[in-house]
């Protein structure tokens, strides 16, 4: 992918999150990817949470859950949306921790404000900026944590990169987001990025366990959550819009070739405890233990 293909990309789903942000905000809820984000939550979670929050979470996962927080860490979301990962993080780190959020959009960045403020979260703080350059110090988080956000970049590498040099030392990773179990011809691989929402594409689990690797991470799993089998994709194509799918191919074969391709995942790695002189990305030596 280009510079110009990211550049596009990142403009497209900036345009899609303002989109959502405003819906939010007018009281409509998301519900995308059948059925997957908010809905993905333990109801007794959500209670205290505004309600325009738990509408802005077109998630597909809980990674606050699988996360593990514990009180006085500090933990950053990429891609916070309405926040509520933010909010339910703050709750679990407690007053002796920190919960940051990033996101590139205005909108939600005003959303998520008004959101903690309606919680009474004192210990969060959003920052704008793009998860391929986290605005934050080396070795300065202790968690991090993502919601069906990564599979949006068109620089994934970047990300894993970036989210390894902002961990502390024994640092954590943990993420919910589509994976695909193999790769794709290119005409499927857009029905599945349809059905998903991975406009960038979401990566395949082969290649995104090397990525981890390669950025630096050890202790890596990738544990499918739910897997899209034909009862789970036949309902959705009907709803795909026409213009995604390429001419001449028959939705019902499509959805019998995507046949247990897409999952929801958690994924999960840890930073070494012990750095060491490594490979230099950005005047930044990476560590291994």
């Amino acid at each position: 992918m280009t510079i110009q293909d990211v550049d596009v990309l990142r403009q497209n789903v900036r345009a899609h999150d303002a989109g959502a942000a405003l819906e939010a905000a007018e009281g409509t809820a998301l519900d995308e990817a059948g059925g997957l984000g908010a809905a993905q939550y333990a109801p007794d979670q959500l209670g205290e949470l505004p309600l325009t929050a738990v509408s802005a979470s077109p998630g597909c996962g809980d990674p606050t859950l699988l996360a593990q927080l514990k009180p006085g860490q500090v933990v950053l979301d990429l891609g916070f949306g309405g926040g509520i990962d933010v909010l339910l993080s703050a709750k679990r780190v407690g007053p002796t921790g920190r919960a940051y959020g990033l996101d590139m959009t205005d909108e939600m960045l005003d959303l998520a404000g008004r959101n903690a403020a309606e919680a009474g979260a004192t210990n969060v703080e959003f920052l704008r900026g793009d998860i391929e350059a986290i605005p934050l110090p080396d070795a300065s988080i202790d968690v991090i944590i993502s919601n069906r956000v990564v599979n949006l970049s068109g620089d994934k590498q970047s990300v894993l990169a970036e989210a390894f040099r902002v961990l502390r030392p024994g640092g954590r990773l943990a993420i919910s987001d589509f994976v695909l179990t193999r790769h794709l011809a290119p005409p499927l691989a857009a029905i599945g990025a349809a059905v998903s929402g991975c406009v960038a594409g979401a990566f395949v689990r082969d290649d995104l366990e090397a990525s981890l690797a390669a950025a630096g991470f050890l202790e890596v799993s990738v544990e499918p959550s739910q897997v899209f089998g034909r009862a789970e994709l036949e309902p959705l194509a009907p709803q795909l819009d026409p213009s995604l799918i390429p001419a001449g191919l028959d939705p019902g074969i499509a959805v019998a070739a995507l046949d247990g391709a897409v999952t929801t995942s958690f994924i999960r790695a840890r930073k070494p405890s012990e750095p060491r002189p490594g490979p230099q990305r950005d005047g930044m030596a990476h560590t291994a233990e």
